[in-house]
């Protein structure tokens, strides 16, 4: 099976010089890429706001040669690293830096989810700020195609987080208003009802779906069975859009209770494949056992940049999957 692998996921050289024409899209179940079918392999790369600008150039280079075609970036990050304020905004030094970064990435061919937050540190306050941010970035990073917006991190968690549906599809009209092509989404935590899927196609009429799936070790074994879940309900629903796994489980959220191994990724990602989803990311962040919660991978690039925080579990995976995708 992971032989099959190169007809889906197509690595795409960099050619020096080319011009910028990195364009995001969405067929039926499926992502396009300049036009073709894409399976989107990415990464976390949350806080890279405030990473130097050589250290990103060094990390993309390595997310590039390991056959990654998209990043993930937080816009409102925590310690101030935020390129909107909390009242929507935009906010310097990070403002410019996000521009820089999605134009570095459209260079390069490579894709990015741009996240907004309610209610985190460094996230936005009220409906209005929202609003706001959307406006802001939307506006301001039109002339880019290899962006999409996820509007709202876990929108469901019943917390400072949460944002619901009616306002996501006000913030989804705004979008639309000003950019009719700008690909939207809202990721959820943990699995999507048959319910809340009925409201992300249909009130607010999002172009994927991005379920952040329970983090357990049975969850690489149940993916395959849950997107062909979501993509059989669509069939029922009347509206079929990609499942885009954009944070699965990662290492050191809860290593007292289980750490995932190399294996683990993998087995995730051929599930997901599988299963007919249209993309999956190798989810990092800070480890919750060490000592200030080091490393941070993709939460703190400040001093380090990804690949040098990454351990040996995830090193693991990254070679396996290179053999399986890339050296075929």
């Amino acid at each position: 099976m992971i032989r099959k692998w190169s007809t889906i996921i197509i690595l795409l050289p960099y050619i020096a010089g080319a011009a910028a024409a990195t364009e995001l899209g969405v067929k039926d179940t499926q992502f396009t890429l300049n036009g073709k079918p894409k399976f989107l392999l990415g990464i976390s790369f949350y806080g890279a706001l405030g990473a130097p600008e050589q250290s990103i150039k060094q990390d993309l280079d390595d997310i590039e040669s390991c056959g990654f075609n998209w990043i993930r970036v937080w816009a409102t990050w925590g310690d101030g690293i935020t390129a909107v304020d909390k009242k929507g905004e935009p906010q310097q030094p990070y403002w410019d830096k996000l521009k820089w970064l999605v134009a570095e990435c459209d260079r390069r061919g490579l894709l990015v989810d741009v996240t907004l937050s309610r209610g985190l540190a460094g996230a936005l306050e009220l409906f209005e700020a929202h609003q706001r941010a959307v406006e802001a970035l939307v506006t301001h990073l039109k002339p880019y195609r290899n962006w999409y917006l996820d509007l709202a991190n876990e929108r469901n968690v019943r917390d400072a987080r949460f944002v619901d549906f009616k306002e996501l599809q006000s913030l989804r009209d705004t979008v639309k208003r000003l950019d009719t092509k700008r690909l939207v989404t809202a990721s959820q935590g943990g699995d999507i009802s048959l319910d809340e899927l009925h409201e992300y196609l249909l009130t607010v009429r999002v172009d994927f779906v991005c379920p952040h799936r329970p983090r357990d070790p049975d969850s690489p074994r149940q993916t395959q069975v849950k997107s062909r879940q979501y993509l059989a309900w669509m069939k029922d629903i009347g509206r079929v859009v990609p499942v885009h796994y954009q944070e699965p489980f990662r290492r050191g959220y809860r290593p007292q209770q289980w750490e995932p191994s190399a294996e683990a990724f993998l087995a995730d990602l051929r599930q997901a494949i599988a299963g007919g989803a249209a993309g999956w990311c190798l989810h990092n962040g800070d480890q919750k056992n060490g000592t200030g919660g080091n490393p941070h991978r993709s939460f703190d690039m400040r001093k380090k940049r990804l690949f040098e925080q990454l351990d040996d579990q995830e090193r693991k995976f990254l070679q396996e999957m290179r053999k399986e995708i890339v050296d075929d």
